[in-house]
């Protein structure tokens, strides 16, 4: 079991307060925080729903956010031994969209204040050829919960595929 893997970091709870603009024909975060963690038992309910595999078991996810279709943002416990705000972010979307968008929670505040949200930073066309709006509450946020660790959301994105390239193949073998 791991030591306090349910208590919702502080910075994830600020985020909550902000709202993001998505638009119709494109651009901006399509992105709704939650104020908590799903529960096991719903997180457990829904990953065997979305994989098809009775078996699966959501523990090794903490869902925090989701975007306007009911795809998940989620911390992805990998890191043996490492806190929750170590664990990378990923984002499993409703149409089967898979991809790790942020190496850790500092990371995932600056992929938010530069203007992706988890969805847009793995669907490459949502957001092709439009600027990106940088969220000044988010660098807001961000400054304070992690000063030392500013990127632009690229970076962020770019850093976290490199690190984690047996995501997608990953959950393609938990599906059924």
């Amino acid at each position: 079991m791991r030591v306090d893997d349910r208590a919702f970091p502080a910075a994830l709870a600020e985020v909550y307060d902000v709202e993001f603009e998505f638009y119709e024909e494109g651009g901006g975060v399509d992105y709704e925080p939650f104020d908590e963690f799903n529960s096991a038992e719903d997180t457990t309910d829904w990953l065997r729903s979305w994989t098809g595999n009775p078996d699966v078991t959501g523990d090794a996810f903490r869902v925090f956010g989701q975007d306007g279709t009911g795809g998940y943002a989620a911390f992805w416990l990998v890191r043996e031994g490492q806190p929750l705000t170590e664990q990378p972010v990923v984002f499993l979307g409703s149409e089967g969209e898979t991809g790790v968008v942020a190496r850790n929670l500092a990371d995932f505040l600056w992929l938010l204040a530069g203007g992706l949200g988890p969805m847009e930073a793995v669907d490459e066309y949502v957001n092709d050829g439009l600027p990106l709006e940088p969220n000044e509450e988010m660098t807001a946020i961000a400054e304070r919960h992690a000063p030392g660790a500013r990127k632009t959301a690229a970076e962020v994105v770019a850093a976290a595929r490199k690190e984690f390239t047996d995501f997608e193949e990953t959950i393609e073998a938990l599906c059924r």
